[in-house]
């Protein structure tokens, strides 16, 4: 029998199986321990929507302004240009100028948007 042939090509996922396995009989374990040890008699107090530790105040379903989504927006690309900086920083020194350039023009590139926003006034919280 040849050593380099594996009698059994799925044995190096076994450890990926065990940790898939466990995972669903945990979570399975975890609900029913909800269940069994969750609040067995419900009333109205219990019931009632929790806001912080004060009543609630108006509909569930109502509109937002449109500058949190804009913020949110914001938020979101400032976070991209975080994660693409670290892989740039790890391997600065192998880029060379060019990455260097390469990566000035992209940080240029958001810092017009953000002058441009701060301008049309997207920053501005209002009352």
């Amino acid at each position: 029998m040849n050593p380099t042939l594996d009698p059994n090509p799925l044995a190096p996922y076994l450890p990926l199986a065990i940790v898939l396995l466990l995972a669903g009989v945990l979570s399975l374990i975890i609900v029913q321990l909800a269940a069994a040890l969750g609040p067995k008699r419900p009333s109205a107090i219990k019931s009632a929507p929790f806001e912080a530790g004060s009543e609630s105040s108006g509909p569930a379903r109502q509109r937002f302004a449109v500058k949190f989504y804009v913020v949110a927006l914001l938020f979101i690309v400032f976070d991209v240009e975080a994660v693409f900086l670290y892989p740039w920083a790890v391997n600065f020194q192998a880029l060379g100028w060019f990455g260097y350039v390469e990566m000035l023009v992209f940080a240029a590139t958001l810092v017009v948007g953000l002058i441009y926003i701060w301008k049309k006034g997207a920053l501005e919280w209002e009352h």
